[in-house]
């Protein structure tokens, strides 16, 4: 099936009933009425009771704590999941791994203010530093545990690499056989796979669905993975189409590709807006993902509360894609997969760096001023001592000084971790050289 193809389906897609009118009452004075946020329709569902926009509890909003740590703020994440629920969303995406462990319990305390059956609940099975039989059932029932309820509606298997993670991690130890029959008693709703993955590794777990009938899969998939995945990863394309071809629901992850798409280059943005002035830039990644109509729900980890709304006004009354916009997005894909840019989307798996080194901020920083056009080029350049000087200083602002790529030893614990297969290392290398070019004079 190709894009046109799917264009003349999810043109239906978008007519269906959304799981929650995006019309509801305020329940306390966090919660926005429909009016207020300039919504007229329903919530998106390509799948009965299953809203298109789904939580992704990655990034849920921080604060400091009286000792001046780093704390999930509670009352924010509430009121966030409060918004959410009221307009529509209920699908939920965590890990036992996220936010340093802390994810779980603050999606659930939010949660559990909440009826049951409001609310679908995605967590993992995050085994990867301990992939023992007994760790990964004491890992299962721990998150029963933490969200006080007797079934998980949609669990992961969590970032399969290659056949070989999946034989190692879940096969050999036997942890499938124990989560097929939590399937088959009920505890398990529908279980399923997140992958990073090359080609060959896709398709060898498709080479499973008649052993394990997978439920759903998992996949980061936007306009720019679309056929621009780079590196080791495979193209979103094939994944959608093999999804799709053995009817098998699709969850989307980085459908921003880690914020990249909710900021392109002046020239990028004008052409959206000429045709949308209203819509934000972002808005524009996730009518794309949207649009076709085999994806269960595209995750958005909607840290701030003007986040939630933007995307609650693309998804209610959803307007697909046509293919003169298919077409723009891939004009602006093929110009983003000709940056030098890292690719790193900020899922954080990296860190903690062990010599304290924040990668994707040096990561951060490194794409925006490309993408952005305010890297610097050479003494050739307008203005060149200006930039020079405000780079620098833009960097030391972005990045703690203790925190920057030039402290890298070339380890390799992180690049382990990494889902995108960036070779971290290298990378922070080659960004301190130039940082060290600019500061030298000698680009």
């Amino acid at each position: 099936m190709d894009r046109r193809s799917f264009i003349k389906v999810s043109g239906a897609a978008a007519a269906l009933a959304g799981v929650a009118a995006c019309t509801g009452p305020k329940g306390n004075n966090t919660v926005s009425t429909a009016n207020e946020l300039g919504i007229d329709g329903p919530m998106l569902q390509h799948f009965p009771g299953v809203g298109v926009l789904g939580y992704g509890c990655m990034r849920w909003p921080m604060t400091k704590d009286a000792e001046g740590k780093d704390v999930i703020d509670q009352e924010a994440v509430n009121s966030l999941v409060d918004e959410a629920i009221a307009h529509g969303v209920n699908y939920f995406d965590t890990s036992p791994v996220y936010l340093r462990g802390d994810s779980e319990r603050a999606t659930a305390v939010a949660l559990n203010r909440h009826p049951r059956e409001s609310w679908l609940l995605a967590t993992k099975l995050s085994n990867f530093a301990d992939a023992s039989y007994e760790n990964s059932v004491k890992m299962y029932r721990r998150s029963l545990e933490i969200f006080d309820t007797d079934h998980i509606d949609y669990y992961l298997l969590h970032s399969i690499g290659s056949a070989e993670d999946f034989s190692r991690r879940f096969e050999s130890t036997g942890i499938m056989d124990f989560l097929l029959k939590e399937r088959e008693k009920g505890r398990i709703r529908n279980l399923g796979f997140s992958i990073h993955s090359h080609k060959e590794g896709f398709d060898s777990m498709m080479e499973l669905h008649s052993k394990y009938h997978w439920d759903f899969v998992q996949i980061q998939m936007n306009y720019l993975d679309w056929t621009h995945a780079g590196g080791r990863n495979c193209n979103a394309d094939h994944m959608y189409n093999e999804l799709a071809s053995r009817d098998i629901p699709v969850v989307i992850m980085e459908p921003l590709r880690g914020g990249a798409l909710a900021s392109l280059t002046n020239s990028q943005t004008a052409q959206l807006k000429s045709r949308e002035p209203d819509r934000s830039v972002a808005s524009w990644a996730f009518r794309f993902v949207g649009s076709f109509p085999k994806v269960l729900t595209a995750l958005s980890g909607m840290t701030y509360q003007d986040h939630l709304e933007d995307n609650l006004k693309t998804f209610c009354n959803f307007k697909p894609l046509v293919q003169e916009e298919f077409d723009l997005l891939e004009q602006i894909a093929d110009e983003q997969s000709r940056f030098p840019l890292v690719g790193c989307t900020g899922c954080q798996y990296c860190m903690p760096c062990p010599y304290g080194i924040n990668i994707p901020g040096v990561f951060r920083f490194y794409d925006k001023s490309v993408v952005e056009g305010t890297f610097v080029k050479g003494p050739e350049q307008q203005g060149y001592a200006k930039l020079r000087r405000r780079y620098l200083a833009e960097y030391n602002k972005e990045v703690e000084s203790v925190r920057q790529a030039d402290h890298c030893i070339s380890c390799g614990k992180c690049m382990h971790a990494c889902p995108q297969h960036i070779r971290i290392p290298r990378e922070l290398r080659r960004i301190d050289d130039y940082i060290e070019s600019i500061k030298q004079n000698t680009l």
